[in-house]
């Protein structure tokens, strides 16, 4: 049997970690720049508020129904969602990470599931604040949907789908457009033609599935029949492009705030291969002005550089960012994005060196290895190169930040002894 685990509301339920005065509040949490509805509370949902909805449009709402909002605290639901992962990987013998907040379990030698996964419930809620939900059943896909049924509609938030009976009546009330890998295209396409439920895809002409849906139809279709067919992936792939890329809180004119950006973007991909221990062989430059200012000059440009030896040197990565940047960068435009992409990645064991190539490799990665140690220890970007900078006015608008409980000192909670006392 396989169990899949899902964070309620995740993003919402981390905010409520800290702040239990939000419990059965609505709460929706915004998407860079503050800029869109990326996370909403069961009461916030209540409310009508979509994802996705532009969060200025959303204010007349927010206002009349004192809907708490926050910007996107990636560092706190990042470590929340470590501490949950870690229960979880030691608790069953193989475990496959399906996102930040998802997790599939392999419950081999499990006598009682059910009763496992609620114990299992009650550890996570206890040990780390965030409520989850589980759907037991024989596949990944049926999985899918014992958690959507658990999620809602079991108090116990655990539900099991074992015996046929069971997975034919629950199939019969999920639409196709719920189904795990069924997207909007081919929900309206298999609507068209008669499937508007699992059930009946899960009844289908297995031959019509493959020819209409390809092998991966087939596969899911084979999956709601109860036959296994993707496993439980325990080692994760490598990536095979890393991005990052921000919208800027204030609009970049001059050259120098482009820099500052993508020497930042430029250090945490090289970071990301090294934590990934992996080399890129190419590095990516784009930059945008804002689409939404029709009445502003437009500029959208990109372009890659090729490396002779692939690397993962934060220096040597952000030499070559920068020197695409030079030959992108137009003066007389408001820029709104940049990032930085690194691809053809492979692993740090396969470095091919080139006859020309005299850097010193071995000192550089004592080099990066030392910043790692300090920025992970002491604090992210504790120590930066220089073209960083320190100003940094582009940076990401984070108007209703939450502190980071859990990965700065400064943002710790502080305990009042007296109160403490006084109700002891």
């Amino acid at each position: 049997m396989i169990a899949l685990v899902d964070c309620n509301n995740f993003y919402a339920s981390c905010e409520r970690v800290f702040q239990p005065k939000l419990e059965n509040k609505p709460i929706v949490v915004l998407s860079n720049n503050d800029g869109c509805v990326i996370a909403r509370s069961n009461e916030a949902k209540a409310l009508g508020i979509k994802m996705g909805a532009p969060a200025f449009k959303m204010q007349s709402i927010f206002d009349r129904y004192a809907v708490h909002v926050f910007s996107s605290n990636f560092a706190l639901y990042g470590d929340l969602s470590n501490r949950v992962m870690n229960i979880l990987t030691e608790s069953v013998p193989a475990i496959e990470i399906y996102s930040i907040d998802e997790a599939f379990l392999d419950l081999e030698g499990v006598m009682k599931p059910r009763q496992f996964s609620i114990d299992l419930r009650s550890k996570v809620k206890q040990w780390t604040g965030i409520p989850v939900s589980v759907g037991i059943a024989p596949t990944k896909t049926l999985a899918k949907v014992a958690n959507h049924v658990a999620k809602k509609y079991k108090k116990e938030g655990v539900f099991v789908m074992k015996y046929s009976k069971t997975i034919n009546e629950v199939l019969k009330h999920i639409p196709v457009d719920e189904l795990w890998g069924v997207g909007r295209q081919y929900a309206k396409f298999l609507m068209e033609r008669g499937f508007h439920t699992a059930h009946d895809l899960a009844h289908g002409s297995e031959s019509w599935i493959k020819r209409n849906m390809t092998v991966n139809g087939l596969r899911m279709v084979k999956e709601l029949k109860g036959i296994s067919c993707y496993a439980i992936e325990c080692d994760t792939a490598r990536k095979k492009n890393i991005c990052t890329s921000r919208s800027f809180g204030i609009e970049a004119k001059e050259l120098h705030e482009l820099k500052e950006a993508i020497a930042a973007y430029a250090n945490t991909c090289a970071m990301k291969l090294r934590k990934e221990k992996s080399l890129a062989h190419s590095i990516c430059v784009f930059v945008r002005t804002n689409p939404f200012k029709e009445s502003a000059k437009q500029y959208n440009a990109s372009q890659k550089a090729m490396l002779t030896v692939p690397t993962n040197d934060g220096m040597e990565i952000t030499k070559q960012a920068l020197a695409v940047l030079e030959r992108l960068y137009k003066k007389g435009f408001n820029y709104k994005k940049a990032g930085v992409i690194v691809g053809d990645i492979v692993p740090d064991y396969s470095r091919q060196l080139s006859f020309f190539h005299q850097q010193d490799i071995l000192r550089r990665q004592r080099v990066m290895h030392s910043l790692d140690y300090i920025n992970t220890t002491m604090g992210r970007d504790k120590v930066r190169l220089a073209i960083q900078g320190f100003d940094r006015k582009w940076r990401l608008k984070q108007e209703k930040l939450s502190p980071c409980y859990t990965t700065r000192f400064t943002d710790m909670l502080e305990v009042n002894i007296d109160y403490l006392k006084s109700v002891t």
